[in-house]
């Protein structure tokens, strides 16, 4: 069991049909919660009926939300999602919310110090109050792991180029690695290349690229570690990405082989496209049903 900490937004993402407590920070704390490990969610909520339900949703998931801050002016997060025929998502955010606005405290200071892993993305930091307590956190954690989310307009090369440097493993997906290693001067198409670029331009060993449907690429201890994927029926892509790197996350921290967890990373990812929402329940069997098929 491993002490670790997500920070960053908690909210709801609103479909066409119905809506579900969210968040990429959030999604990644509950599959790690699920892994049975310790998990801690830094976030902030507005005093509001919303921001209540998410509060008893993450407490019912067993992560601790004892450094869920409360803003008195903010809203609750709140995200439009919209679907294509294919199932991949697209987002409308609302700003400025609650977590545009977290606060540096005594609590979120103690328990990123003391997590073996300290876990952030990149929508946090599109605002100055929450990037710079961003900043102040990143400053005391162990082993910082960066999920890069790009979401227009809401990041820069600039922020995004600091949080990298700062990262001890960053994930990527194929679309956003291509895009910010040409800003930083990449002049290759290789994805493998860009991956080597990114390394040595943000000097962090371990980067992690899913491909969506054609499964992800794991450069691990100067290592390149491969899946292709597995085929299933999307039904929604929302926070598949997220479970894939919990599940990444959570199996290299328990010592298991890169490529075993790549394989079983990429597996719970497919699960969760196929299923609806960002944090279906599934089964182990299922997973080693998938892998081995």
């Amino acid at each position: 069991m491993k002490n670790i900490v997500c920070f960053g937004e908690v909210l709801w993402d609103v479909f066409p049909t119905h809506k579900k407590i969210g968040g990429a920070p959030l999604n990644v704390a509950i599959r790690l919660q699920s892994f049975e490990n310790n998990v801690s969610m830094i976030s902030r909520i507005g005093a509001d009926n919303k921001g209540k339900k998410i509060v008893e949703f993450i407490k019912e998931q067993g992560v601790n939300t004892e450094n869920i801050q409360v803003d008195a002016e903010l809203k609750t997060g709140k995200v439009k999602v919209m679907l294509n025929q294919k199932g991949s998502a697209s987002y409308d955010i609302n700003y400025p919310r609650a977590w545009d606005n977290m606060q540096v405290t005594d609590g979120a200071k103690k328990i990123t110090q003391t997590a073996d892993v300290f876990v952030f993305g990149s929508l946090i930091a599109r605002d100055d109050t929450s990037r710079n307590t961003l900043y102040e956190l990143l400053k005391l954690a162990k082993f910082k792991i960066f999920d890069v989310n790009l979401r227009v307009p809401y990041y820069t090369i600039e922020v995004l180029g600091h949080l990298m440097n700062e990262a001890d493993f960053i994930k990527f997906n194929d679309d956003e690695i291509f895009e910010i290693a040409k800003k930083l001067g990449s002049e290759t198409q290789s994805l493998e290349q860009n991956i080597l670029f990114m390394a040595k331009e943000t000097n962090t060993k371990n980067i992690c690229v899913t491909k969506g449907r054609h499964g992800a690429i794991l450069y691990y201890n100067n290592t390149f570690y491969y899946n292709s994927g597995y085929q299933i029926q999307v039904v929604d892509t929302v926070g598949a990405g997220d479970s894939f790197l919990a599940s990444l996350i959570d199996k290299l921290l328990k010592g298991a082989s890169p490529q075993e967890a790549i394989n079983f990373a990429c597996a719970i990812g497919a699960l969760v496209a196929s299923s609806e929402g960002a944090n279906p329940e599934i089964k182990k069997e299922v997973v080693e049903k998938m892998i081995n098929s």
